[in-house]
């Protein structure tokens, strides 16, 4: 019998390193265009990551092109290899509109999350930083009630932008032929990807020149009971937000499942980026009545945030 269980462990673990092997290897189908991986992206900042490069039909080194970063990279492309199999479906969604041509041609930048790191990474540190230690330690003990995180929360949000900036997107200026100029540099997510491209765009206004926020998680952890973060982040928002000259932003949020916790919060900070000078020509905010947390929703919507960033 100890024979049996020894062979059927090292079964197992025969099995369980060649799928980890094969998913390395298996890249998400597209329905146009291609994907170029980079695996393992090594940084000094934040854990290794994939990074998941998705070239347009007909990419050719004689053009340049814009560039979309993305983030939770793992879900953008093709849903049959998703957790929850569905995916954001961009390389579908930006060919229909590059066929249509009112759009500047563009790559995207899909970085994968880094798991067990997501929530520490896409957290903005700054906004937590201004919290008190009752507040903090208020924030901790509701992730750790969502499983979210086991020790004390510290984001390292900074440092993962410090990856994207100092580190991956010189490799991307490098190697493809993209602009480089911050009108040409973009950054997208949702929920928490949401969060971090604004805190991004807030903390590099001069290398980013637009933020795609989709079901923005303003509430930081999962209640809006007794929860500090809200007001942090809106305060933040008030003094971080860039110049509304060169600058676009666009919000949205449905009202089912978790994006119910948003519309409140998402009605404060249309009122900041109006008095910040933000209009329809640099904003747009989007209310999506019956739509829910999930890649179908943000999928179904994609392309009015494509349009307005990358609109000719």
């Amino acid at each position: 019998m100890n024979r049996m269980k020894k062979m059927l462990v090292l079964l197992l673990i025969k099995f369980s390193f060649s799928g980890i092997i094969n998913a390395q290897i298996m890249l998400p189908k597209v329905v146009s265009g291609k994907i170029e991986r980079i695996e393992n992206f090594e940084s000094k900042y934040v854990t290794q990551r994939n990074i998941d490069v998705w070239l347009p039909e007909g990419y050719s080194s004689k053009e340049k092109y814009a560039v979309l970063y993305m983030h939770d990279g793992q879900m953008l492309y093709d849903p049959t290899m998703s957790w929850n199999k569905q995916a954001w479906q961009v390389d579908s969604v930006a060919s229909s509109l590059f066929n249509i041509d009112n759009i500047k041609k563009f790559i995207v930048v899909g970085i994968w999350n880094g798991g067990q790191t997501r929530h520490q990474d896409y957290f903005p540190q700054n906004p937590f930083k201004q919290l008190s230690k009752i507040e903090k330690d208020t924030v901790t003990a509701q992730l750790k009630k969502m499983g979210r995180v086991k020790g004390t929360f510290k984001p390292n949000s900074n440092n993962y932008l410090k990856f994207i900036v100092k580190e991956l997107m010189p490799y991307i200026n490098k190697k493809y032929s993209v602009y480089t100029n911050s009108e040409n540099t973009f950054i997208a997510g949702s929920s928490m990807g949401g969060l971090i491209s604004m805190y991004t765009i807030c903390q590099y206004p001069k290398v980013f020149g637009g933020a795609a926020c989709l079901s923005t998680h303003w509430v930081g952890t999962f209640s809006l009971e007794n929860n500090p973060i809200p007001k942090s982040f809106i305060n933040y928002l008030s003094k971080n937000l860039p110049n509304s000259i060169n600058h676009k932003i666009y919000f949205d949020c449905g009202n089912q499942t978790l994006d119910a916790l948003y519309p409140a919060i998402q009605n404060k900070v249309d009122s900041v980026m109006q008095a910040k000078g933000y209009d329809h020509n640099n904003w747009l905010t989007k209310y999506f009545n019956g739509d829910d947390h999930s890649e179908n929703s943000w999928r179904k919507r994609l392309h009015i945030p494509l349009e307005f960033l990358f609109r000719k």
